[in-house]
Parts: C-alpha cells; structure tokens; sequence
C-alpha cells in the first residue's frame, strides 16, 4: 500500500501525517509530495526519515491513494493527473466537493456510496462535517426542514500565517497579516472571500454541502462565519427546525450511540463542549441540547471539534480505511 501525502510539509499535511501513524494506516511507502521550494527537505514519519518530492515525480511513482491537501489550484491541476495514473486522490480542498460527478464524503454519513470507479473523492469543509456529523442521525429520524448556525472559527483554519500574526499580537510585534483585521481580542465576521449573494464563499460551503452529503436538496440552510483568536478548533451554535417532534432525552441518546460524536451535555456540572478541550481529538462534541421555546420542532445545539484533525486529516484518513477495508484500491 504505497501513499502520497500532497502538501505533507503544510499545516494540514503534517497532521495527516501524524493521524496516519496513531491509526497505524497500513501503507507499505509513504511519498511526502509538496510543491518544487520544498522538494529535497526530509519529514519524519514512524521513527524514519523521508525525502519530499515534487508532483511529477509523484504521479510516476504510481501510488495507490494519494491524500491531497495542497489547495484548489494545486488539487484541479494534479489530482486528474494522479487518477490517469491510476491512484486513488482524496482532496481536502474545495475543489471537486460540489462536482455532480464526485462524491463528498463523511464516512460514518456516506462512504457506502463508495466504489472502485472512484478515483477522486472529495472531502468537506471543516466546518460542514462536525455540523453533519450531528445532523445526519437526527435528520434520519426527525426530518430536518431548516438549519441556522453561527461558527466560531480556529484561526488554524486559516493556515500558519495566521497563527503566527496571532503570535506576533500576542506579543505587541508588527508582523505579516492574514486578516484585514487584528484577530487578537477580536471576532471577523468573514471566513474566506465575498460571494455576489453577500455571503462569504464558508457560509455557502455550509449550505450547500450540507445538502450533498445528507442527499436531501430540501433541508433550508443558513450561516454565519466568524473566525476568533483560537486556536483548538471550530465551534457551532446550531439552530434546527425539524418536521417532527422530538424528545430532548431522546436526541441525546441518538447522539449518545452517533459514531464519532460525544454528547457533553450536563448544565449541573458545568459540561458542554469547548475548542481547548477538542484540540488534539478527533471527536466531534456536543452540548447545550435545547428545545428552542420561540418555535415548534426546534433546538438548539453547540458543536464543536478540532478542524484539522476530523475537519481535515482525520476525515480524510478514515475515507482511505474505508477504501482499504472494504478492497476500493
């Protein structure tokens, strides 16, 4: 089982690293793949040292999977070429997650839908699969009608420029920007750029690959994204509207036995789900289960998980166990 890791000195790539060794993923080779500045330089991975190598020289090393994270531009120019090779490309970027033609995948959600035929896969947003994640048993037995969540992002979303202009600020240094803004001390009611409808391309990707990976067009969503001076993962406030009534002590015994989801919920002792806490996991938390009193069929719901281990590496990953188990490459 011979795998690529592209982008494997990025922010992303050195956590999927690190999840393909506690998982202890059963590959044979590993290729670390980034772009031309960084071939030649060495990673460690299980004790071992590996050279980076470029594109190219990737693609004709003919890996079986090749798990992408290296940005849209990069993932619509290379993953066809890994694929014609006949490796299996699973891409943590945005760019194939709303083609008709690719599957996007959470695998406790969707991976069944799964075939050999599938040479690239999509993974999603950080953000849309610790909400998915939730939603997908609770839409199964409630029907869900309406979604409207508020996120509190990681600033690691964003990438290391921006934990580093968080650093600076911490320490009163003038440094290189990823905001507009100072983040330290401050909220940014902007995650990603501007879409014509007035919304930020990560509300969008809240909406409408929601919508996918459920397989249910008629599920209404509406978001808000707000990067914040963290750095442990993303958190939700969720609001759903469902068709049928529920049972709070029942949705939270859906959510009890949700592989992947650890329900936090306990207000006598002060339990809820918060990023510091997430960090380093790859669970996704919930807490503060409410019915919302303003409307019929509603709750209320925070959500929480770290965005670059099962919002990124650790999805990804899983999708590869799922391929390898079930004999896909």
């Amino acid at each position: 089982m011979k795998v690529a890791v592209v982008g494997a000195t990025g922010m992303v790539g050195e956590v999927m690293l690190k999840v393909l060794a506690e998982r202890n993923f059963p590959l044979t080779e590993l290729i670390p793949v980034a772009s031309e500045r960084s071939v030649g330089k060495e990673i460690e991975f299980k004790g071992k040292k590996y050279k980076v190598v470029g594109m190219q020289t990737a693609v004709d090393m003919k890996a079986d999977i090749a798990l992408f994270s290296a940005g849209g531009e990069t993932s619509l120019e290379w993953a066809p070429k890994f694929a014609a090779a006949g490796t299996t490309v699973i891409d943590n970027s945005s760019a194939w997650r709303m083609d008709p033609t690719k599957k996007l995948v959470v695998p406790e959600i969707n991976a069944s839908l799964l075939t050999k035929e599938d040479k690239i896969i999509a993974n999603p947003n950080c953000s849309t699969i610790q909400m998915v994640l939730v939603l997908a048993p609770l839409h199964k037995k409630y029907n869900i009608k309406r979604v409207i969540v508020s996120t509190y992002q990681s600033i690691t979303g964003t990438g290391v420029k921006a934990v580093q202009q968080l650093q600076n600020e911490y320490a009163g240094i003038q440094g290189e920007m990823a905001y507009k803004y100072p983040i330290h001390r401050n909220a940014i009611p902007q995650c990603d750029s501007f879409e014509d409808n007035g919304y930020t391309k990560e509300e969008m990707k809240l909406v409408r690959e929601t919508q996918k990976i459920i397989g249910d067009k008629t599920i209404s969503v509406t978001a808000t994204a707000v990067r914040v001076p963290i750095v442990g993962g993303h958190s939700e406030a969720v609001n759903v509207e469902f068709l049928n009534d529920f049972d709070v002590n029942e949705v939270r015994n859906i959510l009890h036995h949700t592989s992947g989801v650890v329900v936090q919920d306990n207000n006598d002792t002060y339990t809820y789900p918060m990023p510091m806490y997430a960090e380093g996991k790859d669970d996704v938390f919930v807490g503060r289960i409410r019915r919302d009193e303003s409307q019929p069929n509603s709750l209320n719901m925070w959500i929480v998980s770290d965005n670059l281990r099962k919002g990124a590496a650790t999805n990804t990953v899983q999708i590869a166990e799922y391929l390898v188990a079930n004999k896909l490459v």
